[in-house]
């Protein structure tokens, strides 16, 4: 973790916490950023994310010649964006795999923690920012018209925040 501050990383966990899914991107050898959905396990007092994969995934590979990653979070109904960009590793820790093993992971690994190809991405995050609009829709949707209207970019319409730069 860079420069985060612990009220910047709580701040950080307290905006992602309920969100399920984060698009996790990658570089591939060619250059193409791709991305795949993948749940958070924990993002921890050191500031790493951390997720389950399968060490058979193409993109894990590709992490051992690029590890600059981006994972971004959406969360549509209450108006919140927020990506995060770090360096991601591939492990195989069994005491940190049974700290954050849940039923709802044994869906992908169904042989358990024993799963031959289970292994954890570590995260280490450099930098994050946020766009939180919780204004409610017709409080953002005035102030777009108001925008159209005067020709002035809307104001009022939430928080937008960089953490750890």
């Amino acid at each position: 973790m860079d420069t985060f501050t612990t009220d910047e990383l709580h701040d950080l966990r307290d905006r992602i916490k309920d969100v399920k899914f984060g698009m996790f991107t990658t570089q591939d050898a060619h250059g193409a950023l791709t991305s795949r959905p993948l749940t958070v396990q924990q993002l921890d007092d050191a500031g790493n994310l951390w997720f389950f994969v399968s060490d058979k995934e193409a993109f894990t590979h590709e992490l051992l010649d690029n590890p600059s990653i981006n994972v971004s979070f959406a969360d549509v109904d209450d108006h919140l964006y927020v990506s995060v960009s770090g360096r991601a590793e591939l492990l195989r820790d069994r005491v940190k795999a049974e700290e954050l093993w849940n039923p709802a992971v044994k869906a992908w690994f169904p042989q358990g923690l024993d799963d031959p190809h289970l292994a954890l991405l570590r995260v280490d995050i450099h930098g994050a920012e946020y766009w939180d609009t919780a204004n409610s829709k017709m409080v953002t949707l005035f102030a777009m018209a108001k925008a159209a209207i005067t020709g002035k970019p809307p104001t009022n319409v939430g928080e937008h925040r960089h953490l750890g730069h």
